[in-house]
């Protein structure tokens, strides 16, 4: 029924049982100013590991509390978390998952009292609507980032994950980097933008293992879609083993896709980027139906396709596709209610209903 959607292959050493990834997604709520983890998250993501999905993203957990982008967010800044982290891994890797932990610093857009960035820089918080403004980074604040987040990669280490995901995109600090018309620094973090990630990236390769899997989130077009593909290049010279590819600045980028292109211009821009790297790829972006997917993975050549918002709705979304079910579809509500509370979430409660119905007959 489908050509690659099902297909076994392996990143790096880990062998993944489909081309079905579920993004990084943040359930704001659920934690508190500690950032720890809470039985909520467990449950959430042991369900997500039993609805078969061949590879997890855990949601951006905030490798400082000065860069997070809300109060409530996970943390990984405290050996203290660990313990918290390590439940998550129990329970996913207990399903037969692998499981990668997202590791972000919001940058300019943070909840911090003063936001920092590449450079001096004005810009409205995405949850809040704030104006903010960031303050250009020192060389040593910068360093000290950069051990944050080799800090925050060996806590997952020591906590089981399979690997990190460097979240480079969405606006956030690295993105914030990576950008010509954000990053106008004078000096070397300026003249080469990928360096901070670069740092991070050999950082936390010298404190794990050579089998610790390294991805990064990375915008496609930051500002466009040639400087995203100078930018995976650069990322898999320094040793990352996926691309995960995204939206970057949206205020300050230039998407694109060619006429007749059927799909979001993120879609193209992955296939564009998979064409130019030898390192697996991601694409993400409104992949709502397991024929898309599919249809995803066979025209742009990209390794995985990623299901955010169809997982929200149905957690068994990769196992009903396997067996030609209706995996629900979300309904795109202009805030979404499932990061509000997940019983209210009205593509989850349709497709229940409709199961429910179906199941009576």
């Amino acid at each position: 029924m489908y050509k690659r959607l099902f297909e076994t292959w392996k990143l790096k050493n880990i062998q993944i049982k489909n081309r079905i990834s579920v993004p990084p997604l943040v359930c704001y709520n659920w934690s508190d100013d500690s950032g720890m983890v809470s039985s909520k998250n467990i449950e959430h993501y042991k369900a997500i590991a039993k609805g078969g999905p061949g590879l997890i993203i855990q949601e951006a957990t905030c490798i400082s509390k000065e860069g997070r982008l809300s109060n409530d967010q996970l943390g990984i800044w405290s050996d203290e978390h660990i313990d918290g982290l390590k439940k998550i891994v129990e329970v996913v890797h207990n399903e037969n998952c692998p499981l990668i932990i997202q590791i972000h610093h919001a940058g300019a857009v943070s909840t911090s009292k003063q936001p920092v960035s590449s450079s001096d820089f004005e810009t409205i918080a995405p949850l809040t609507g704030e104006i903010k403004k960031a303050k250009e980074l020192t060389r040593e604040e910068i360093k000290c980032i950069i051990n944050d987040f080799i800090d925050a990669g060996t806590r997952a280490y020591k906590a089981g994950y399979d690997g990190v995901e460097i979240h480079g995109c969405h606006g956030y600090l690295l993105c914030q980097f990576f950008n010509s018309k954000i990053n106008i620094r004078d000096d070397e973090y300026g003249k080469d933008k990928s360096l901070i990630s670069k740092e991070i990236i050999n950082g936390i390769r010298k404190a794990t293992s050579d089998d610790f899997i390294i991805g990064i989130r990375l915008g496609a077009f930051e500002p466009d879609i040639l400087s995203g593909i100078n930018h995976a290049k650069q990322m898999e010279e320094s040793g990352v083993d996926f691309l995960d590819i995204s939206y970057g600045f949206a205020a300050y980028s230039e998407p694109y896709k060619p006429d007749g292109f059927p799909y979001k211009d993120i879609i193209w821009a992955a296939g564009e980027i998979k064409k130019n790297v030898n390192i697996p790829v991601f694409a993400v972006n409104g992949i709502n139906t397991p024929k898309l997917a599919d249809d995803i993975l066979v025209r742009t050549s990209v390794d995985m396709v990623q299901i955010g918002r169809g997982t929200l709705v149905n957690y068994n979304w990769p196992t009903d596709a396997l067996q030609g079910k209706d995996v629900g579809t979300c309904l795109y509500c202009e805030r979404c209610l499932w990061r509000i509370n997940s019983e209210k979430c009205p593509g989850k409660r349709k497709y229940f209903k409709l199961k429910d119905k179906a199941f009576n007959i």
